[in-house]
């Protein structure tokens, strides 16, 4: 599903290289999936188990229509970088990779838990997931990273932008009455307001989108 490269950077230099040689493959112009055309969500998340230096990768399939799994994948390996705040998609990418290649479905959409555009160098973990499967990839993360945001009224689906150095980066979105925002941001082949359509479309019950959700539950589960 991804375009698999012979060449992982061993260090932050070489990791923000790949970074901005990547950041120009990003699709951020489009309009975005359709909600109502879209099928499958994948849900990514990572988790890291105590004691050691492990990394715990989960993606979870839903149908969108009713939110029930399809498909789900597990990875578990040692992390190849280190943890670098800005460059975790790096420690990331390698087990999430793996798990999408473990589905038997292929997604219309990646919900990830981190962030895309909303990152120092534009390239967060949505949009690197997004250039390497191909996807449309949008990035929900609970708390915010970069930029700066007034705070959202209070009703479900009331937003502010999110804005780093004059430009817009994400979406500070309220997802359910008078409880924190998430921090949407725009990954790969996605318009930032068809990003905040699918999120709320994605989150009928609770703060968090449920291939989000389903997700963190895999990720943290007992092996």
């Amino acid at each position: 599903m991804h375009s698999a490269t012979t060449f992982w950077p061993a260090t932050a230099t070489e990791a923000e290289a790949l970074q901005e040689r990547l950041r120009p493959l990003t699709d951020l112009t489009g309009p975005g999936p359709d909600p109502a055309a879209v099928r499958l969500v994948a849900g990514l998340d990572v988790a890291y188990p105590p004691g050691g230096d492990e990394v715990t990768a989960a993606v979870v399939v839903l149908r969108a229509g009713t939110l029930e799994v399809a498909d789900r994948a597990v990875v578990r390996e040692r992390a190849r970088f280190p943890y670098v705040p800005g460059l975790f998609a790096f420690r990331e990418l390698p087990p999430l990779l793996a798990a999408l290649d473990r589905l038997t479905l292929t997604p219309d959409l990646l919900v990830c838990d981190g962030h895309g555009l909303a990152h120092p160098r534009r390239f967060g973990l949505a949009c690197h997931l997004g250039v390497l499967t191909g996807l449309p990839a949008i990035g929900v993360a609970k708390t915010p990273f970069v930029g700066a945001h007034d705070d959202p009224a209070p009703r479900r689906g009331s937003w502010s932008p999110v804005t780093l150095d004059g430009e817009v980066v994400g979406r500070a979105l309220r997802t359910r009455d008078g409880v924190r925002p998430v921090y949407v941001s725009q990954g790969h082949r996605v318009s930032l307001g068809n990003a905040c359509e699918h999120v709320l479309r994605l989150t009928p019950a609770y703060r968090l989108p449920e291939p989000i959700r389903h997700a963190d539950r895999l990720s943290r589960s007992p092996w």
